[in-house]
């Protein structure tokens, strides 16, 4: 007996990290996953831990250079207070299956402040900060200059995938752009994904407190709008939903199937892969930091079998594909099948095809379309006169629909 509690506890420190669920990084300024502010302004960091314990966990933040490379700055260089704080707000889950402590955020706050801008990585860990739970980046902006995006349809025979131009046009908010324009690069980012990020762009021209970004190779595909679902009740079939059951008391979400390679580009409107907890059910909302309940979420794709690996994406996983997401080919039914364990609410993802050691393609199964509406999102980094790091002068974003 001795010999399996001592098993059961050793394999319970190896799962230690699988039972932090429901990641979410929230922008109360903008209502959703973006995570850039400005100076004063905060982001909410929330999560679940499955074991249902009252754990007290720590965090820091970590400031990285334009590329996410570790700029070996000191933590005085760049954040004023306690190196490593304490994450003690928390809050036990009320009438759900799935038992949970709901672990809340508010961040920055008196404990520890960023003062220097660019990019950062808040980092969640319980005994050391070399064995992190998670890490979710974010993004502190200066209003040193205001950016202007304009999306355009790109037509390039030789590269049908490619459907979206993306110019910028920097406005200085004081002073002249050129004097440090040497060491300023410009990064755009598409829908809040780190796989689909052209960097390292110079302007195109310079007008004395403006600068352009109008170079032919800023152009991405277009991919279709995101599947979705929504199992915010999750004692009824809606909303991509094919039905629900309760199976050795864990609740089962069964979605419609989807299909490959739509001939057409199909408008419904999504949020860019964001998703949001929701629990609504007997007539009323509840809440769901600590009411939402979790199921398992069984995911289709009508399709012959492809030499690809497909996977199940989408922001609620940072757009990282794992075993965990990785979808399976059934024969009996001409179905690629997956199921990923999730926190009840609305959700849009992507399935996204993989080669070897090739790229991520989101575009495969669903399509790449001009039309596509997408969030673009472009970072205008500097080095600033006599400092070692490089800061982030400017922010701007684009999500209504492109012109022809």
């Amino acid at each position: 007996m001795k010999t399996l509690r001592i098993l059961l506890l050793s394999l319970g420190g190896l799962v230690y990290g699988q039972n932090i669920q429901s990641i979410q990084l929230f922008n109360p300024q903008t209502n959703d996953e973006t995570p850039v502010i400005k100076m004063g302004e905060q982001l909410v960091l929330s999560f679940d831990d499955l074991t249902n314990g009252s754990e007290i966990y720590r965090y820091t933040i970590k400031h990285y250079d334009r590329n996410w490379n570790d700029d070996n700055l000191f933590f005085t260089e760049f954040a004023t207070g306690n190196k490593n704080a304490l994450l003690d707000q928390f809050q036990y889950s009320f009438n759900t299956l799935q038992a949970y402590t709901h672990y809340k955020l508010v961040f920055p706050n008196d404990k520890i402040q960023p003062k220097i801008s660019g990019n950062y990585e808040l980092i969640v860990y319980k005994d050391s900060v070399e064995k992190p739970l998670f890490k979710r980046r974010f993004y502190l902006v200066e209003n040193a200059a205001s950016l202007a995006l304009n999306i355009s349809r790109f037509a390039d025979a030789k590269k049908p995938d490619l459907n979206q131009r993306v110019e910028v046009k920097a406005v200085s908010a004081g002073g002249d752009l050129s004097s440090n324009v040497n060491s300023m690069s410009l990064y755009v980012m598409q829908n809040n994904n780190p796989n689909m990020i052209i960097p390292n762009q110079k302007p195109s021209a310079t007008l004395g407190n403006q600068l352009l970004f109008q170079q032919m190779n800023l152009v991405f595909p277009g991919d279709n709008e995101f599947y979705y679902f929504d199992n915010k009740n999750m004692n009824m079939a809606a909303d991509m939903v094919r039905a629900t059951e309760l199976k050795d008391d864990v609740n089962q979400t069964y979605l419609h199937p989807v299909w490959a390679f739509p001939l057409n580009y199909q408008y419904q409107p999504d949020v860019n892969g964001a998703w949001y907890y929701r629990r609504n059910d007997l007539g009323r909302e509840r809440d769901a930091e600590r009411e939402a309940d979790y199921a398992w979420v069984h995911f289709y794709l009508e399709s012959d079998p492809v030499d690809k690996e497909i996977y199940v994406l989408g922001g609620f996983n940072n757009f990282k594909p794992s075993k965990e997401n990785q979808m399976q080919y059934d024969p009996a039914t001409k179905q690629y099948v997956g199921r990923i364990y999730l926190k009840q609410g609305f959700y849009n993802y992507v399935l996204a095809t993989k080669q070897g050691d090739g790229p991520l393609n989101f575009g495969e199964v669903n399509g790449n379309f001009w039309q596509t509406e997408n969030l673009y999102q472009a970072f205008l980094y500097y080095a600033p006169f006599g400092r070692n790091y490089d800061g982030l002068m400017g922010y701007g974003e684009f999500r209504t629909p492109i012109s022809k």
